[in-house]
This record gives structure tokens, C-alpha cells and sequence, in this order.
């Protein structure tokens, strides 16, 4: 009996949290029940050495940096302006806004990494402006969707800080391992948008050229200086800095920190008001964060103390399964779930349970944080609960339904799985820029 424990445990924790119970309570509540009726009254010796130390990790301070940079960014006005000149610089092509959407999203992702804060402007900044020139309402939400979680891909994202963190795995490697696929999946959007503008020119007209002209009229390599220059600062500084190997994750993300707030000074929008605003939301967000982590550090430490990632390994191996079976059958399970609990959860309860089978199997863990990645990302598009659907819904005009947003989705869905795939079939597109940078 003792040895199905653990996937009662398991088994538990999905359920209530199908629910509705929050995350955190069922984590932790599920974890003392199950730790008291395996280990008595000693489990309560053991949890506080548990979260204290995922509390002292020095790796975990990046998130609320990494959160800061992000939420400053945010305030300093950096999203509209770049919106406004790529749309405007890429106005004479069909699909010219849906292209600056794109490449102005994985620029915010490789500045900030906050989806909802990506989605929700761009949303605000350029649907309204897609629907009045004539964009399909499909077309324009999908877009705007899939390029505002392009930061769960792209570094500094802190998906990679903690798939990093419970993999084991060094963070700047994560993010080094990180950058190609990125690259290439934002290739891969850009790629779609021109086929659809050759295949469908009607779902994406080009903007009128009086808008062009009175562009290029008021001095436009300024503008167009002022911003890309500044958020491209920002990318070098925290990357740069991390990829020459002289700071570390965690201190490029106090670097990327401080200077999302002498760029917002630069911009002229930094005050008490909004660095209050700015703390406040940090300081919400990490919590939510860090609470979940506690509980996930107590289901760890139960299921484990159960016995229970042996005991996985052990009917792996007498099933037989073979690496490439077992990888399949995580990332299908990862890309369902994903349907159905963000992806928080999905870090905390599963991977600390696959992650020991993989490394029996003697399977790159880097490879597999950046697979782990990928598929996570998935998770923000995908119905019912996809959370990029729900920022972009709550700021739509009211003509854009549910259907739109769902369908619009789709491509973009299929264009990750695509690049899911090509990882799996190519391991080198993620491990050979660290081996060349690191020698890893």
C-alpha cells in the first residue's frame, strides 16, 4: 500500500486543485496531511529546514528583480512608443502591423518577461488599430496573444529561473540554451504573417500613405533611435552581462532592475507614485510566486520522503520504456495539463517529479528545461484557460468574442508544437550555443 502512496498524493492534489482550490493552500495542506500520516509529528522538524532553504537560495532572488525590471518597464511608457514606430516603419507592407507587433514583443520579452503587462498593452495599443485598418479580428488577436508570451521563451523569462532552479541547472545556461529557439520561433511567427499576406491580403491591408508621409516628415530616425535604442540598452546590459560571464543571473537581474528605473527617469515618468505602484506590484506578484513554491517545496519533500521518484524510476525501468517514450509521454501530459493550470503548477508538481527519471536515463537536462519551456508557453494559449486570452478579452473592443481569440490562436499554437518537435528532433538547436559560450 505504502508504495502507491505517493501517487495518491499525487493524484490528490490535481484534483482539488480542478476544483478550485488555490494552489499554494492545496500544495501545502495536501503535503502536512500526507507528511504527518508518513513520517508523525517529525514532519514539522523537518519542513521549516525545507523552506528555509529554498527561501536563502541565491539564484530564486532574481525573480523579484527580474519582476521589478519588468513591471518598471511597464510604467516608463517604453511598450507604446516602440509600438507606435514599428507599426509605422513596417506601415507600407501588407501585414506590416501584425510583423512590429511580433518583433516589438520579443523585444519586450527580452526586457521584461511579464506576459499579462506585455499582452494587456499591446493589446490596448495595437487591436484597436489592427480593427480600424481592416485586420481580421482572428488575425490581430492571435498575433497579439502569441507575441506577448513570448517572454516564457526568450531570456531573461522566469519560467527559465525556476525550471533552472528545480532542474538543477545553471540559470545562465537556461537562458544562453534559450536564445536560439527563441529566435527562431519569433522567425517562425514573422514567417506565417508573410505567407498569410501573400495567401489572404484582404485579412491584413497596409496603412494609408498620408499616415507614412506625415511619419516620415517629423524627423523619424529620432524617434526611431529614442526606441529602439533604449530597450536594446536594457537587453545587452542584463544578457550581455550574463552571456560575457561577469555577473551572474541574479546580479544582472539587480542590473536589469536599476536600469529600468534610470530609463524610466530618462523617459520623465519616474515618481514616488510610480515607484510605489511599481513595489507594490512586485511585491504582490513575488509573494504569489514564493508562497506557491513553499507549498511545492513541502510536496517535494513528502513525495520524496515517500519514496516516490524511486518508485517512478523503478516501473519506468520495469515497463521497459525507453527515453524517447517516456520524454513523449511528459510532454503531452505537460501540454494538457497546460489546458487546464497554469503554469506555475505545472513547474512545482510535475517537473520535480519527471526530473529524477531523467537523469536516471542520463538525458540532458538543460535540453529538457528548454523543451519543459517551449511546451509551458503553449499553456498561456490554449482554451479554456489560457491566460493570454483572458488579458487580451478583459482590454478588446466589444465586437472581438471569445471565438475570435480561439480561433485566431490556432496557427500559433501549431507553429510551437512545429518548433516543440524540431528541439526534440535537433537537441543541438539548444545546447550548442552553451557549449560553444560555456563549454558545457
Amino acid at each position: 500500500m505504502s508504495e502507491f502512496l505517493p501517487f495518491i498524493m499525487f493524484a490528490a492534489v490535481f484534483v482539488l486543485l480542478l476544483v478550485g482550490y488555490p494552489v499554494a493552500l492545496t500544495l501545502g495542506g495536501v503535503s502536512v496531511v500526507f507528511g504527518l500520516f508518513t513520517f508523525g509529528p517529525d514532519f514539522f522538524a523537518l519542513l521549516p529546514m525545507r523552506l528555509w532553504g529554498t527561501m536563502t537560495n541565491y539564484v530564486l532572488m532574481a525573480v523579484p528583480l527580474f519582476i521589478f525590471m519588468g513591471v518598471m518597464l511597464e510604467k516608463s511608457g517604453i511598450a507604446e512608443k516602440l509600438l507606435e514606430t514599428m507599426g509605422l516603419l513596417f506601415g507600407r507592407f501588407r501585414g506590416g502591423l501584425a510583423l512590429s507587433v511580433i518583433i516589438v514583443g520579443a523585444l519586450l520579452a527580452a526586457s521584461t518577461g511579464i506576459v499579462g503587462a506585455t499582452v494587456v498593452t499591446m493589446g490596448l495599443m495595437s487591436l484597436p488599430a489592427m480593427l480600424k485598418r481592416g485586420y481580421q479580428p482572428e488575425l490581430a488577436t492571435g498575433t497579439i496573444a502569441a507575441s506577448g508570451t513570448l517572454g516564457q521563451i526568450i531570456p531573461p523569462s522566469i519560467v527559465l529561473v525556476l525550471l533552472g532552479s528545480i532542474l538543477n541547472v545553471s540559470v545562465g545556461d537556461m537562458f544562453i540554451g534559450a536564445m536560439i529557439p527563441g529566435v527562431l520561433l519569433v522567425t517562425a511567427y514573422v514567417l506565417y504573417i508573410i505567407v498569410m499576406s501573400v495567401l489572404q491580403p484582404s485579412s491584413m491591408p497596409s496603412i494609408p500613405a498620408d499616415e507614412l508621409t506625415a511619419f516620415a516628415r517629423n524627423r523619424p530616425w529620432k524617434t526611431i533611435l529614442e526606441a529602439f535604442v533604449i530597450p536594446l540598452l536594457l537587453v545587452l546590459a542584463v544578457l550581455g552581462s550574463i552571456f560575457a560571464g561577469i555577473a551572474s543571473p541574479t546580479e544582472a537581474a539587480a542590473i536589469g532592475a536599476f536600469g529600468a528605473m534610470l530609463l524610466t527617469l530618462f523617459q520623465r515618468k519616474l515618481s514616488m507614485s510610480v515607484l510605489r505602484s511599481v513595489m507594490k506590484e512586485t511585491t504582490y506578484l513575488t509573494s504569489m510566486v514564493f508562497i506557491i513554491l513553499a507549498g511545492a517545496s513541502a510536496f517535494s519533500l513528502v513525495f520524496r520522503g515517500m519514496h516516490g521518484d524511486r518508485i517512478l524510476a523503478d516501473l519506468i525501468t520495469q515497463a521497459n520504456f525507453q527515453p524517447e517514450l517516456f520524454l513523449a509521454i511528459v510532454m503531452i501530459g505537460v501540454f494538457i495539463a497546460g489546458f487546464f493550470i497554469d503554469f506555475i503548477e505545472i513547474i512545482f508538481i510535475i517537473v520535480p517529479v519527471v526530473a529524477p527519471v531523467f537523469s536516471a536515463f542520463g538525458v540532458d537536462l538543460l535540453w529538457i528545461g528548454v523543451l519543459l519551456a517551449m511546451n509551458l508557453q503553449a499553456s498561456f494559449l490554449t482554451p479554456p484557460f489560457g491566460f493570454s486570452l483572458f488579458y487580451l478579452k478583459g482590454v478588446s473592443p466589444r465586437e472581438v468574442t471569445t471565438g475570435h481569440l480561439y480561433r485566431g490562436i490556432i496557427p500559433f499554437i501549431v507553429i510551437q508544437l512545429v518548433m516543440l518537435v524540431m528541439i526534440i528532433l535537433f537537441p543541438e538547436i539548444v545546447t550548442w550555443l552553451p557549449e560553444q559560450l560555456t563549454g558545457r
